[in-house]
């Protein structure tokens, strides 16, 4: 860990009003060449040619049965296609792009030269004034300078993230004065944002509306043809979608293990029953606890919960930025 980087976990509600944060937990595919967006088009939820408009996109890549290889934020930088996404979820979705790709002028690849740093508060916005004269927003979401690229990215906490080469993202680190933490922050942030962190083990289980991103403009109705886009229609047209992405919030005084895709128990009168699976997680020192899930849709706001592993943990709803009424 880098001299620099605290090595405290705060919970949310105690989050310095000004951070950074290494978020060496994400990456990104980067794809080029002449068919770029007509071969994202047809892989992807989102609307790909809203892209020169809009800047900025969220959205899945599924199989051919609709179930997500990833979610992705999705950005334009240099003379190619970002998909920014956990590193749980791309080497699955870089392996199927690549697979269909071949039939398409493009060059699909691992962006392993590039890396991340993300700043918030006003602390935030004068580092980024001091090191690029520029500060990206909900209007203009996406600065691509000459050595970077800035990007603002709205949710419970607002961050700006800064893409840049991995030596580019060591030397800003050293420079900047703000409480620094590691990656896992960036997941807890995600986990109070409803924006699903994918896992390895999660990956290919859910269809997009059972994580959500129906509700974070991550899909496209009116769009052609895409795969898995029979599956996802089906779930909205037909309302056959029962699950949703949900943020709870507990308390262990001593430190857990939770592993991927661990399971949730619900209570119901005096007994316990399965309710859904963790896609990732986050303990602060104080021993709060952030859980990101996918439960049933209909899952009351009082409802408790607990880890099947550790029973002892109860478990109860967090609020999300949004509604999960479609």
């Amino acid at each position: 860990m880098p001299m620099n980087i605290q090595a405290s976990h705060p919970a949310l509600d105690q989050l310095p009003a000004n951070f950074a944060i290494v978020a060496d937990n994400i990456s990104a595919i980067r794809i080029s060449g002449p068919e770029t967006v007509a071969y994202l088009q047809g892989q992807v939820t989102c609307d790909v040619e809203q892209l020169t408009e809009k800047k900025l996109l969220v959205g899945g890549h599924c199989d051919a049965k609709g179930k997500l290889f990833s979610a992705f934020r999705l950005l334009r930088y240099k003379d190619q296609c970002l998909l920014i996404q956990s590193k749980g979820s791309l080497a699955s979705s870089l392996s199927q792009l690549q697979k269909y790709g071949v039939f398409a002028k493009v060059e699909i690849s691992k962006s392993t030269d590039l890396g991340f740093l993300a700043v918030g508060g006003d602390g935030g916005v004068e580092f980024l004034q001091q090191q690029f004269n520029k500060v990206p927003d909900s209007f203009n979401p996406v600065i691509e300078l000459d050595n970077a690229c800035l990007i603002y990215i709205a949710g419970s906490v607002d961050r700006y993230l800064i893409i840049a080469t991995n030596e580019q993202i060591t030397q800003l680190q050293q420079c900047c004065e703000l409480p620094m933490y590691d990656s896992s922050l960036w997941t807890a942030i995600e986990i109070q944002s409803g924006f699903v962190h994918l896992n390895p083990t999660a990956v290919g289980e859910y269809v997009p509306q059972m994580v959500n991103l129906q509700l974070v403009n991550g899909i496209s109705f009116s769009k052609g043809c895409y795969m898995g886009q029979e599956t996802v229609a089906r779930m909205k047209y037909l309302g056959k979608n029962k699950r949703a992405l949900f943020a709870l919030q507990g308390r262990s005084d001593s430190r857990l293990d939770i592993v991927d895709d661990a399971t949730l128990e619900i209570q119901v009168g005096d007994s316990w029953r399965r309710a859904g699976a963790i896609i990732c997680s986050y303990q602060a020192d104080s021993g709060e606890l952030y859980l990101q899930a996918v439960l049933a849709k209909d899952c009351d706001q009082n409802s408790l919960l607990r880890l099947k592993q550790q029973p002892q943990v109860t478990l109860t709803l967090l609020p999300l930025p949004y509604s999960l009424a479609d």
